[in-house]
Order: structure tokens, then C-alpha cells, then sequence
């Protein structure tokens, strides 16, 4: 298989025969202290591949905190996800409060970077992780340029909640509440 480099990471691998290569694991603060896999998608072909560096190098700067900020969202997800069911129903998981919640997710082992499409064209990282109230679509973290949460909700492979919905109005909105839709 092939290999590239990108400065922060060292050498990547190919991991299909599409553009599509991946990290060793690596300590990724934002994560608390957990190793990842970092994979980037499109590097190769893309015209400007400084913009995955710098959002590459700001994720790895990020710790905690930045996901602890959006833990009230992610709660909203939850609470979306578990109206469906009663109290006495098995898949019902109760969760009493938002900064409970890290209780029932285990954050991704693979970190994707990808250039945005649409819109602003952005470089963004996206992180599925498991969580115990949605075990089939899982919870979807985006960061926007590596450094901040701008996107929460099942894993859709969207990086912005306006391209999931088709709508500009939601460019800002980090968690559209399906209970909205």
C-alpha cells in the first residue's frame, strides 16, 4: 500500500484504493488522553492541503474542554433519541443530567479529515463515537477546522447541519433537534 506524509502525524497509510489514508494511533488530547487513528480523505488531489494541516494541528491542540462546552447538545441528542421509548422499556437509558452523559459514550477511535463540499469549503474532522441510547447511528462529533464542536448528532457523514438539512439557515446550529424536524 502507499504512503504519505503530513507534517504532525509522519507517515500515513493507504487504507483503500481511494484517497484515503490513516494515521497510526495517536495521543489525541480533546479525547482525554485517548489514541486515535487520524485519516484524512482527498489530500492527495486537494488544492490547498495546508488548510488539513492547520486543522489537523489544531485539533491536536484541543483538549477537553472544548467537547465538555457542547455536552448540554449532546444531551438535547440524547433526550431526543430516548423520547421514543418508556421508562420501562429496555432500550429506555436513563440519564439524569448533561455532564452524566460521558458515562454512556465511548469517543471514536478514528478521527476522518475532510474538506467540506459546499459552502464555506472548510477543512473539518469528524469523530464517530458509540453511545449507549443510540447503538445503531451512534453520535457524530464535527469539529470546524479542528478547533470547535460545530455539528452534534447521529452519524450521517454530514460536516455541517446545514448540508444535512439543505438549508443555510442551520450553518450555525450545532444540534438540530429531531423533535424539530
Amino acid at each position: 500500500m502507499k504512503t504519505i506524509e503530513i507534517p504532525g502525524l509522519g507517515l500515513l497509510r493507504q487504507e483503500s484504493e481511494d484517497d484515503y489514508y490513516c494515521s497510526a494511533p495517536i495521543h489525541i488530547p480533546v479525547l482525554g488522553d485517548e489514541n486515535c487513528f487520524i485519516c484524512v480523505e482527498n489530500y492527495e488531489e486537494d488544492s490547498c492541503p495546508q488548510d488539513f494541516h492547520v486543522a489537523i494541528q489544531n485539533f491536536l491542540s484541543i483538549d477537553e474542554s472544548v467537547i465538555r462546552a457542547v455536552e448540554q447538545y449532546i444531551y438535547q441528542y440524547y433526550q431526543d433519541c430516548n423520547s421514543c421509548f418508556n421508562p420501562s422499556d429496555e432500550e429506555f437509558i436513563a440519564i439524569a443530567a448533561p455532564e452524566d452523559i460521558w458515562e454512556h459514550i465511548e469517543l471514536g477511535g478514528e478521527a476522518v479529515v475532510s474538506r467540506r463540499c459546499g459552502g464555506d469549503e472548510g477543512v473539518y474532522i469528524s469523530l464517530s463515537s458509540y453511545c449507549d441510547w443510540e447503538e445503531e447511528h451512534g453520535l457524530l462529533l464535527v469539529f470546524k477546522n479542528g478547533l470547535t464542536v460545530n455539528m452534534i448528532g447521529s452519524c450521517s457523514g454530514h460536516l455541517t447541519n446545514s448540508d444535512a438539512y439543505g438549508d443555510e439557515q442551520f450553518e450555525e446550529v450545532i444540534y438540530r433537534s429531531v423533535s424539530k424536524i
